[in-house]
């Protein structure tokens, strides 16, 4: 079954969701209604073309910081001091920069108008974060997501030259604020720097110690 909101902030218990992770569908991009959503393992993934649907995967896809695994010729990238690092400096430069990425097997984009000014506003009120990676005073990388407390969820990342994303993951490890890093989706990138799968029922269990 899959629930239809209405302008009551509440959403259906997560185990509901489709075998596809799909739960709800309807609502709006409030920052209410955001910030509940990731509070309960919830995220919005959809189309232009589509209402707004609400996910709660049965397994998420996470990175243990202490779990964080760097290559040898990565830690070689990062002792060469060739990029800067920088937090929330071009919070929407980098949503832009996600939505316009070009990803393999991919058609479009699910950062829609709407996400982004739903993000920039989550980030004017301290909920949102981004990681930007610079390298000859251009900004070539980074990330941005969500903390829901001591978990970081992940929206997206891009890359414009080699290693760039990966340095932003790294350094948003290595600044111990986080005990996980909610990574959403599988890719093989990903899986090589240490994230795996875990039930949901693991993933809700930590982030309810973490937002209580």
């Amino acid at each position: 079954m899959i629930f239809r909101l209405d302008d009551r902030l509440l959403f259906p218990n997560p185990s509901l969701a489709e075998e596809d992770g799909l739960l709800a569908v309807g609502g709006d991009l409030s920052t209410e209604r955001l910030l509940l959503a990731y509070q309960n393992g919830i995220f919005p993934w959809y189309s232009d073309d589509d209402p707004i649907l609400w996910y709660s995967p049965h397994e998420r896809f996470v990175l243990y910081p202490a779990e964080l695994n760097v290559s040898k010729s990565m830690r070689q990238v990062l002792r060469s001091n060739k990029f800067t690092v920088t937090t929330d400096t071009c919070f929407s430069d980098v949503v832009a920069a996600c939505s316009s990425a070009k990803r393999e097997g991919q058609d479009g984009t699910w950062i829609t108008d709407d996400m982004m000014a739903a993000y920039a506003k989550l980030h004017r009120e301290g909920y949102a974060h981004s990681v930007e990676v610079w390298l000859d005073g251009k900004l070539v990388g980074g990330l941005y997501g969500v903390h829901a407390g001591d978990v970081f969820c992940g929206e997206s990342m891009f890359s414009l030259v080699s290693n760039a994303s990966k340095t932003a993951l790294i350094w948003l490890c290595n600044t111990g604020k986080y005990k996980l890093i909610d990574c959403q989706v599988y890719t093989e990138h990903l899986e090589s720097m240490g994230a795996r799968m875990i039930p949901r029922e693991d993933y809700l269990s930590i982030l309810h110690k973490t937002v209580a």
